[in-house]
């Protein structure tokens, strides 16, 4: 019971963070007002916005499985290979998002893709420090391994 609960509050206090991180990035490129008139459906811009959410969610969670698991399981979310590939999505995602941000014209609603934007530079830079750890724990691991002679 306890345990579920720590879950749940960290899935919480990680979704408020996340949240607060996403307006903080609209208001710094000051694209937070909404918009007078709001377009329906899917835009070019909010493809756009939503395959690079998409691309940074992935490397996301591609860090954390690198984290999580050993260094000598198969797959490209283990050990180094998971790692760069984490830190991959993640500047591509960034750098997605602060063009989009960059371009936009308008705030939430105007079918630029704003949120998704903005979404995505969080994540990217989530992924990236994501891959970072999982570096450094990497490199932590292999170098008594290694012999200096």
């Amino acid at each position: 019971m306890k345990r579920s609960f720590a879950i749940v509050c960290t899935v919480l206090v990680g979704a408020t963070l996340f949240g607060t991180l996403v307006y903080t990035v609209l208001v710094v490129a000051h694209l937070s007002e909404p918009a007078g008139t709001t377009i329906q459906g899917l835009t070019p811009r909010r493809l756009w916005a939503t395959t690079s959410v998409l691309l940074t969610l992935a490397g996301v969670v591609i860090g954390v499985l690198a984290m999580v698991r050993p260094a000598n399981r198969f797959g490209t979310a283990s050990g180094r290979l998971g790692a760069i590939v984490a830190l991959v999505a993640g500047a591509i995602g960034t750098i997605n998002g602060a063009l989009n941000l960059a371009i936009a014209n308008g705030g939430p609603g105007t079918g630029n893709g704003v949120v998704g934007a903005a979404a995505a530079f969080v994540l990217g830079l989530i992924a990236i420090a994501l891959s970072a750890l999982a570096f450094s724990r990497y490199r932590h691991k292999q170098l008594p391994t290694e012999r200096t002679t």
